[in-house]
Parts: structure tokens; sequence; C-alpha cells
């Protein structure tokens, strides 16, 4: 089953480190995120992946271009130019790498993809910039149970700051940054069937907009709701958050 990642916006609100590298490659632990993410769906036995690419896609390809080599162990024989490799990269990954514009939205991504996608059935979807520890396969059984053409992860946002239950001036409970109690959100995480298609129209296509409202409105959107560990990539103060996670060892999102 193909698996799409969206690796082609402009990631303005990260510009302190966008403006040398795609949102997608921003390091969490001396890895781009994309390698967590596409981690996270092998770990579930989903390794047929499909980039679609925008800004600054030619870096993404370089990285995949020499992931193997640089992954590896290997000899260099200067006298006659012979390389051997000593240790070779253990990755049963196949990955699509396509252009799909510089400046595509998020729905006419995916649209640029329909001649790759359409034939080969149910597909799965996600952002280039959060990372979760969503059950891939528990949500793919989710979605084959319903029938219907989407399905959505429904997560909970966490809070930007620590809450405090207070009763008069004494503080009775203090949780440090919780998920907010009410209320989801897009989670990305997504899985289609090809009938989604039908939904989106060209490059200006933004599939949060018309495509998945229309999908509600039809009653072809389900939502798989995820309580676990769910954080965007968004700003600085999140790369560093996902940061310590991974400095701590016991990042939730690490399922390899």
């Amino acid at each position: 089953m193909k698996v799409v990642v969206l690796c082609g916006g402009l990631g303005t609100r990260l510009a302190e480190e966008t403006h040398l590298r795609p949102k997608p490659m921003v390091e969490v632990g001396g890895k781009p995120v994309l390698w967590h993410i596409l981690n996270t769906y092998a770990a579930h036995g989903f390794c047929d992946f499909s980039l679609a690419l925008g800004y600054m896609g030619s870096y993404i390809k370089n990285y995949f271009l020499n992931y193997h080599a640089l992954e590896s162990d290997f000899s260099v024989d200067f006298s006659n130019g012979n390389v051997e490799v000593l240790r070779r990269a253990k990755m049963d990954w196949k990955i699509d790498l396509i252009d799909t514009g510089a400046k595509t939205l998020t729905g006419g991504r995916v649209h640029r993809l329909e001649s790759m996608l359409a034939p080969t059935g149910t597909f799965m979807l996600t952002y280039g910039d959060g990372l979760s520890n969503v059950d891939i396969k528990e949500l793919l059984k989710f979605h084959r149970s319903h029938g219907k053409i989407a399905t959505v992860t429904a997560v909970r946002p966490p809070a930007r700051f620590g809450e405090i239950r207070i009763e008069g001036n004494a503080v009775r409970e203090f949780k440090e940054k919780p998920q907010i109690g009410e209320g989801w959100i897009n989670g990305g995480y997504f899985v289609f069937e090809p009938e989604i298609f039908k939904y989106l129209n060209g490059d200006e296509t933004v599939l949060e907009g018309e495509p998945l409202e229309r999908l509600a409105k039809d009653g072809q959107l389900q939502s798989f709701k995820h309580s676990g560990f769910w954080q965007c990539m968004d700003t600085i103060r999140d790369k560093n958050l996902l940061e310590t996670l991974w400095a701590s060892g016991d990042a939730p999102w690490k399922i390899w």
C-alpha cells in the first residue's frame, strides 16, 4: 500500500530552519523529521512511499540518492577506483520522489499523484512535519470497517502552557502542558480510497478546505480518534520539544 507524505510546503513559521532546507528535512536527534515519519510507517510494515515534493525538493532527492552510501561502511581503493562495501545499510523502503510543483497546495499535490495512486486502490497520506505513536494498523483496520472514502486521524492538541487548578489561592493540581481536554483537530494520518480524486480539482485545491468539507457533508469522512502522543513541528518551540523527547531516550513516536 502506498503511503504519501506531503513534503512541499514553505514552512514559513519555522523560517529559522527552512531558509536552509525544506521543513521535512529539519532534524530531530540528528535525523530529518521525515526519516522519523517513514520509520513509524515502516515499523507497521508499510514501506512503499511517495513523497510529494515542492519547495527545495532537490534537497530531499539528494538526501535519499546518497542515503544508502552514507549509511553504509565501505572501502575505496584509490589505486584503481574500486569500492568495496563493508557493511550494507539494512533498509527495505521503496521511495518515489515526485516534484508536484513549487506553489501547488496540499490537495493539488495529491491530485498530481492520481495516475500513480488511483490504480493501486486504498492509500495512506500524512504531512511531513508531524510525529505520533498512532497505531497505523488499527487505523487501516478502522478505515476498512466503515467502507467510506476517507478517514482522518483526530487528535487532541497539546497545550502550550502548564495547567493549574486553584482553590482560593492554593494550587490543588498542576499539570505540565497537558493535552487539551475538549475538542479534536486534524492530526493527519489519513486513509483514502481512489474516489477521493473526484473531490480534487487542480493545483489550487486545499485538501483541508472544500474536499474534506464535501466529504464530511456527503457522509464519506470518518474519524479515527487517537488519544496518544501527537506533535507537529511548526515552530522552533516544537522542534526543541521533540529534540528534548528524543534525547531523553523515551521518545513516544519511536516504535522501531
